[in-house]
C-alpha cells in the first residue's frame, strides 16, 4: 500500500504534529490577543507571559518543520514517481488527482508566511518588553487556518492516490508546443527576451540591496524587488533555466533537475531561493518597527544581516545558474 511507503508516513506524520502544534498555538494565542497587558500584575496575565513563552519554543520548532516540510513533500513526490504509469518525476506524481498541486503551492506560500513569523519572533526575542506579541499572533491566526487547510489537502492527496490511475508526465504538462495550462503558458514564455528579463532582475535586486544595506535607504523597494526576483526566477526555471541544465531545448521541467541525474542541483536553487525571498520579505516586515523604543538599536542589526543573507543567496543563485548556462552545450 502506498500509506505504506516511508515518504508517505513521513509526510502525514509531520502535517499531524503541524497541524495539532498550530491548534494548541493558536488557542492559547487568541487568548494573548484578547487579554495581554504587560502593565497588568494580575494572575492572568502572569500566567499568560509564562505560556507564551512555551507557544513561542514550540512554534519555532513547528515552523521550522514546515519549512522542511516543502521540500520532504517534493522529495517524495519524485521518489514515488516510479510507482505510477506515466509520471517521470515529480510533476507526473502530483497531478495524479486533484490535490496535488493546490497543495504544493500553499505549501510554498505557508513556507513564507511561516519564515516571516520567525523573523518576527526572534526580533520579539531582543526585546525586555514583549513589543511584538500582539502582531506576531495576529501573524498566527491568519496563518493557523492556511496550514490547517494545508495538512488537509495533503492528507486528501497522499490518501487519494490511485496506482492504477495513469498520470501525465512532465513533457505534457510542461510543454511549449502542445498541451493547455499555467506550465504550457509558462514553457512557452520565448527564452531569449526571458533571460534579458531574468538577469535585468538580478542586477536590480543585487543593485537594490546593496544600496539599502550600505545606506540604510530604499528598504521597501528592496523588499520589493525580492519578491518580484523570487518569482521572475521560478518562471525562468520553467522558461529557460532548465534547458540549459536538461541541454534539451523541449524540455521545460522545473522538477527533473531535483533528481539525482543533474547532481540534486534542483534543491540548491530552490532552497537558495526561497530562503532569500523570505529574508527579502523580513525586511518589509521589521522596518515599520523600528519606532518601537524597546527594537530601536536591535531592528537596524537585524534588516542588514536579512540583507546580507538574501544578497548572498541570490547572487549564489545567479551565478549557479549563469555557470549552468556557460557550461551548458546546449545552444539557443
Amino acid at each position: 500500500m502506498l500509506l505504506l511507503h516511508p515518504g508517505v508516513i513521513a509526510n502525514l506524520l509531520a502535517s499531524l504534529i503541524i497541524a495539532v502544534m498550530m491548534l494548541y498555538s493558536a488557542f492559547y494565542g487568541v487568548q494573548i490577543l484578547r487579554h495581554w497587558d504587560i502593565e497588568s500584575g494580575s494572575e492572568l496575565q502572569l500566567v499568560l507571559e509564562r505560556k507564551t513563552y512555551l507557544v513561542s519554543t514550540v512554534l519555532s520548532y513547528v515552523f521550522a518543520l514546515q519549512l522542511l516540510s516543502l521540500f520532504m513533500y517534493v522529495f517524495t513526490a519524485d521518489n514515488l514517481h516510479p510507482l505510477f504509469v506515466g509520471a517521470m518525476c515529480a510533476a507526473g506524481t502530483l497531478n495524479l488527482n486533484a490535490f496535488g498541486y493546490p497543495t504544493l503551492l500553499l505549501k510554498m506560500f505557508n513556507f513564507i508566511l511561516a519564515g516571516v513569523w520567525l523573523i518576527l519572533n526572534h526580533a520579539d526575542n531582543q526585546g525586555y518588553d514583549y513589543p511584538l506579541i500582539k502582531k506576531k499572533y495576529a501573524l498566527l491566526a491568519v496563518v493557523a487556518p492556511l496550514i490547517l487547510i494545508e495538512a488537509l489537502l495533503e492528507f486528501a492527496y497522499f490518501l487519494g492516490l490511485r496506482a492504477d490511475v495513469i498520470t501525465s508526465c512532465c513533457g505534457s504538462l510542461f510543454s511549449s508546443e502542445q498541451g493547455d495550462g499555467l506550465g504550457s503558458d509558462l514553457a512557452a514564455l520565448p527564452p531569449g527576451p526571458m533571460i534579458w528579463f531574468f538577469y535585468g532582475t538580478v542586477f536590480v535586486t543585487l543593485a537594490s540591496g546593496l544600496y539599502y544595506y550600505l545606506r540604510g535607504k530604499g528598504g521597501y523597494f528592496y523588499s520589493f524587488a525580492s519578491m518580484v526576483f523570487f518569482l521572475t526566477s521560478i518562471v525562468s526555471i520553467i522558461s529557460f533555466i532548465s534547458l540549459y541544465i536538461y541541454e534539451l531545448p523541449t524540455h521545460h521541467c522545473p522538477f527533473c533537475i531535483v533528481m539525482s541525474e543533474y547532481d540534486y542541483i534542483g534543491y540548491l536553487l530552490y532552497i537558495a531561493l526561497f530562503i532569500a525571498a523570505v529574508a527579502g520579505v523580513g525586511i518589509a516586515t521589521l522596518i515599520p518597527l523600528r519606532g518601537i523604543e524597546s527594537l530601536r538599536e536591535v531592528i537596524p542589526g537585524l534588516t542588514r544581516k536579512l540583507t546580507m543573507t538574501s544578497l548572498v543567496l541570490f547572487f549564489g543563485f545567479a551565478s549557479v545558474v549563469t555557470y549552468r548556462i556557460a557550461a551548458s552545450n546546449l545552444i539557443m
